[in-house]
């Protein structure tokens, strides 16, 4: 089911001049390399985020403003997350290091004539306006030289507020995102430190001496030799948010021979997508297509990371076959590929992908043919809580990200109007392309018999 978001609507938003938030203390000047995972060129990029609070006057016991809380909470925080205050440079070989310098984040202080309820009963991206609730300080969007953070709050008429992120990739994950603005949530609300300390020790996730590529890793393929676009694009290109809830899985799951019907709904609904994807994108049948789902590998590692560690730990989880055997297949033929896709991802493996970044010189994922996903279900974001309860909305601002437009997606926890709980995913295609691929997901989702599907 295609969820309308409310494009028409429409509002001022009155920013004050854009300042640099410091750590409320002296922290230490000195530099702090990134991980051979961290530096990668598909992380050197911006992704945003936003949460949407209500006015709740049964949580709140006092008056408070959003803005001047949050501004306080943050340099409390950035005494512990020093770095996030710095600046990344780039060394010989391409590395990345932070000096941190102690400059700060970039915060704007902004208003809104608007509140929280005429954005609807249902918040997903594309978000309205979402350049006003985000806005991009000219300058401050690089990689190197710039701030590592952007943070917006935006006061609503009714009481509430928008709190908005944009986060240089390369120093964190999502997890390392939601466990910096938990920490802030507990500064907020009182605490005089982190309940969880951060820990850097990017070490931990360096290249092997000597390298060794002891695992296939076909999210890497070197791009250099083609000229294939990822997507056919053009300036007319289709958004749209898809909603599973329990009907729509249910009614994938009549498609799983008995030795599938167990199989995650993730799984289920991302060979579903990436199906009608391509089959709408009227790939030739001979090319090969791709599936990136994005793994936090934090379970993966004997002994574990240390609790705290905040830096990227996401590696890709590769389904490939051609575009023929995809759309010619039932369904669970790419269910079966996510589910060894996922499983080969292991300790070794990830080893394996650091060092290929140190000998390939940090490339970035391979995009052509590609559909990159992530799941954010348990990343944290609707628990981030700075005295108003937890947020309306929480999670990615954008229903994609990255360098490459049409490519990635997320899977989103949310609700339909009818109040269910499921899943969104935003899509994005060239209008005609995004046609055919509902016409495919309708006919999937249909009610009768799928034996010729």
């Amino acid at each position: 089911m295609a969820l309308a978001p409310p494009t028409s609507l429409m509002f001022k938003v009155q920013r004050c001049k854009p300042e640099l938030v410091a750590p409320a203390k002296p922290t230490p000047y000195e530099f702090k390399q990134l991980s051979d995972i961290d530096d990668q060129e598909g992380l050197r990029f911006q992704i945003p985020t936003i949460h949407f609070y209500k006015h709740d006057s049964s949580i709140l016991k006092e008056i408070r403003d959003p803005v001047k809380v949050i501004r306080e909470a943050l340099a409390q925080t950035l005494v512990f997350y020093y770095p996030f205050a710095g600046r990344l440079r780039e060394g010989p070989g391409r590395k990345l290091v932070v000096e941190c310098t102690g400059e700060g984040v970039m915060f704007i202080e902004a208003n809104a004539d608007i509140m929280l309820e005429q954005f609807g009963d249902v918040l997903h991206p594309p978000f309205p306006c979402l350049e006003e609730l985000l806005f991009d300080v000219p300058g401050s969007g690089g990689i190197l030289n710039c701030p590592l953070l952007l943070i917006q709050v935006t006061r609503l008429k009714c009481g509430g507020f928008i709190f908005a992120v944009r986060l240089n990739h390369t120093m964190s994950d999502g997890a390392g995102l939601v466990q910096f603005m938990m920490a802030m949530g507990e500064m907020a609300r009182g605490a005089c430190a982190p309940s969880i300390l951060p820990v850097w020790q990017r070490h931990l996730l360096q290249a092997r001496d000597p390298t060794q590529v002891t695992c296939t890793h076909r999210e890497y393929d070197d791009m250099a030799s083609t000229v294939v676009v990822p997507i056919p694009l053009n300036d007319d290109m289709a958004h749209r948010t898809i909603f599973f809830g329990s009907t729509e899985v249910t009614a994938l799951r009549r498609f799983m021979p008995h030795h599938l019907k167990q199989c995650s709904t993730f799984e289920l609904l991302i060979a579903c997508l990436w199906r009608c994807r391509t089959i709408a994108l009227l790939t030739n049948p001979q090319e090969e297509v791709r599936v990136l789902c994005i793994v936090n590998a934090r379970d993966k590692f004997n002994p574990p990371l240390p609790n705290g560690y905040y830096g990227n730990v996401i590696l890709f989880s590769v389904a490939l076959t051609t575009a023929g055997k995809l759309c010619k297949n039932p369904l669970g033929y790419a269910v079966e590929l996510l589910k060894k896709a996922k499983n080969n991802v292991t300790e070794e493996y990830i080893r394996s992908v650091i060092d290929l970044m140190m000998i390939k010189g940090r490339p970035h994922f391979y995009g052509v043919g590609s559909f990159v996903v992530s799941n954010v279900t348990r990343a944290g974001f609707r628990e981030v809580d700075f005295g108003w309860g937890k947020p309306f909305y929480g999670g990615p601002a954008k229903g994609e990200v990255g360098a490459i437009p049409g490519v990635s997606g997320f899977y989103i926890p949310s609700k339909n109007s009818k109040g269910e709980n499921g899943i969104v995913v935003p899509i994005a295609l060239p209008v005609q392309a995004m046609e055919r691929f509902q016409n495919q997901l309708d006919i999937l989702l249909a009610e009768g018999p799928f034996s010729h599907l």
